[in-house]
This record gives C-alpha cells, sequence and structure tokens, in this order.
C-alpha cells in the first residue's frame, strides 16, 4: 500500500498540473493570444547564450521545495502565440538560480531584476524573462532574470484565496536582489541603482519586495546582509492585491498586503481589457502607495490584455511601453 506522504506528494503534482492548465488556458484566452496544444517535457530550462546563469544559492543551503515536491523540472510551450510567436515556461523549480547579462562597452552602472510571471506555477522564461533583458542591456544596463521556485498553490479558507505564509519567490527574489549589490563591483553596477520589474506573479513578487526588508528565511551569508529592496520598481499588469469582497467599486488592499513609506518610486502597466488581472487591482496599491508618500507613475492603457510581455502586436501599449520605461528611468536619474 503506498505511503500517506506519497499519496500527498502525488495529489499535489496532479493538483499543480491541472493550475498550470487552468492559468495557461486564462493567458491563452487574452486578446493578444491564439489558443495552441500544450506541451510539456522533463527538462531544465537553461540560459540562452550571453547569459552567465548562478546558482541562487549554495549547495549546502537546503531549501523548502515547492508544491510539487522532487518532481524532475519541466519545460514547456503551448497554449497560445504571442505577437504569432510561442512562449516558453518552466515548471517544478526546485534549485532556482539567476542569469546575469551585461550590456556592451560602458553601461550606465544601472541594473534590472526581471521577475517572469506564469501565475506562482509555471515561468514565463523568454516572453516576460530574455527578451526583456535583451532590451535591458540595450539601455546600456546590467539585466538578471530570476527562475525561482514553483509552483506554490496559494491556499483557500473558507471559499478565499489566502497568501501563503512563507512566499518561495519572494525569498528567492529578496536573495538574488542581495547577491547583485554584494557582487555590484563584478558586474560594474551602482549598488544604489538595482531596480526589479516584474509580470502578472512576478509584478506581485515586486511590489513584495518594495514593501519589506523582512526575510523569512536563516541569512546564508553577506549577500543576505544586503538590503532585499529595489531601488525603483515597474508592476506590469499586477494581481491578489485588491480585496474583492468589498464591492464592485472598492480599492481597499487584501490584509496581506503591507504599503511601506520606504518603498521606492514606482511605475505601473497595466491594460483596461486585462481579463485576468482587472484594473482595479493596480489602481488600489497605486493610491495605497501615494498614500505613504511613494512616488508611482502609472501607464493605463485601453487595450493589451494580459501576458504581452514585450513582444509589439496591434495593441499600443504593448509596442510603447519600454519607451515609457525608458523616459521614466531618465527621469529618476538612473539612466
Amino acid at each position: 500500500m503506498p505511503s500517506l506522504h506519497r499519496l500527498l506528494s502525488a495529489a499535489l503534482v496532479v493538483s499543480a498540473a491541472a493550475s498550470v492548465s487552468a492559468w495557461a488556458e486564462q493567458v491563452a484566452s487574452a486578446p493578444a493570444t491564439t489558443p495552441l496544444p500544450r506541451n510539456e517535457h522533463e527538462g531544465k530550462w537553461l540560459a540562452p547564450s550571453g547569459g552567465e546563469q548562478v546558482p541562487l544559492w549554495p549547495a549546502n543551503v537546503s531549501l523548502a521545495k515547492p508544491d510539487s515536491g522532487d518532481r524532475p523540472e519541466g519545460l514547456g510551450n503551448g497554449t497560445g502565440l504571442v505577437a504569432g510567436k510561442m512562449w516558453h515556461w518552466a515548471s517544478y523549480v526546485t534549485r532556482p538560480t539567476m542569469t546575469v547579462y551585461r550590456p556592451k562597452g560602458t553601461g550606465t552602472r544601472a541594473a534590472m531584476l526581471v521577475l517572469p510571471g506564469g501565475g506562482f506555477e509555471v515561468l514565463a522564461m523568454d516572453l516576460e524573462g530574455t527578451e526583456i533583458c535583451d532590451w535591458v542591456v540595450r539601455q546600456g544596463m546590467v539585466c538578471a532574470v530570476l527562475k525561482y521556485r514553483v509552483p506554490q498553490v496559494w491556499p483557500r479558507e473558507n471559499g478565499r484565496q489566502e497568501r501563503p505564509k512563507v512566499l518561495l519567490g519572494l525569498e528567492d527574489a529578496q536573495r538574488a536582489m542581495g547577491l547583485l549589490r554584494q557582487n555590484a563591483t563584478s558586474y560594474g553596477i551602482d549598488p544604489r541603482k538595482v531596480g526589479v520589474i516584474g509580470f502578472s506573479a512576478g509584478a506581485y513578487l515586486a511590489a513584495n519586495m518594495s514593501n519589506t526588508e523582512e526575510r523569512t528565511y536563516p541569512l546564508a551569508d553577506a549577500a543576505d546582509r544586503q538590503s532585499p529592496r529595489p531601488d525603483y520598481a515597474v508592476v506590469a499588469y499586477t494581481a491578489r492585491m485588491l480585496d474583492d469582497s468589498k464591492g464592485k467599486n472598492s480599492l481597499e488592499l487584501r490584509p496581506w498586503v503591507t504599503i511601506s513609506p520606504k518603498a521606492p518610486p514606482t511605475l505601473i502597466l497595466h491594460a483596461m481589457n486585462d481579463p485576468m488581472d482587472k484594473v482595479r487591482q493596480p489602481l488600489a496599491y497605486a493610491l495605497a502607495l501615494s498614500d505613504a508618500g511613494v512616488p508611482v507613475d502609472m501607464r493605463i492603457y485601453a487595450r493589451g490584455g494580459h501576458a504581452f510581455g514585450m513582444r509589439p502586436t496591434v495593441d499600443p501599449i504593448s509596442r510603447e511601453w519600454p519607451g515609457q520605461v525608458k523616459q521614466w528611468l531618465r527621469n529618476l536619474g538612473v539612466l
């Protein structure tokens, strides 16, 4: 007879796989995508040429495992075209990595950490990862794309979604920020010009990083003694912020969302017709930051859907937001 542990592990894997399918189907329904058959197989995501992929944690550090346990890492594609091209994901990540890209020639000494989305189920490693870094390095910045631990199911209590007490992706993102600052000299960056950009679930992590310096893991080394708070934050089509139980026009935040007056200047990107994360999500976050005295810029477009990344489509937001970010960084003195 199978052990209880094995039965629970199998149930978690089935649950995670079902969640990935559901999330992927939602993304495929967004205006910028076209449905395709889903394809996934065992394999580790490895960085394309030009990137330096490094383990996020020392090998001797024991890490909490994602809900898929020891299941081997997976690679997937399908579910939809974005701007006429497939997008690819990593899944079942147990040992996270950070892949660093450096600009050619003299850089700006600024850096950006990229947090891909994927509903805390998978990671859109090209659409919201390496393709973003391609643009970032062209601006003369160092770019690091994070492959953080997934999947992590958010529990439900009394029919309502709750935040996990320990968010594995947040631990990985804080660790990555510490590594970038600790190794600033070797990367050729100013440790006071290290920001973050996150998409969807990654945007939620970027917001979390902005509003706390508390870590939920034991400090491993000198990198963990660096501040995990970014110097600027770009939040693209975020979710899991709004308390939608308060009525259609409420802009109250969920109980687990904390706001700090020490949060960095923040730029928020969103489309009014996003079918997954309604525009009141970023509006509520922006107002809360502003009330705390944090500078906030917003770029909201009528159309664009969800998960458009940086691929140009017929929707203006997909073609214009990179220029908006560039100008905003100039306004901050980052570029």
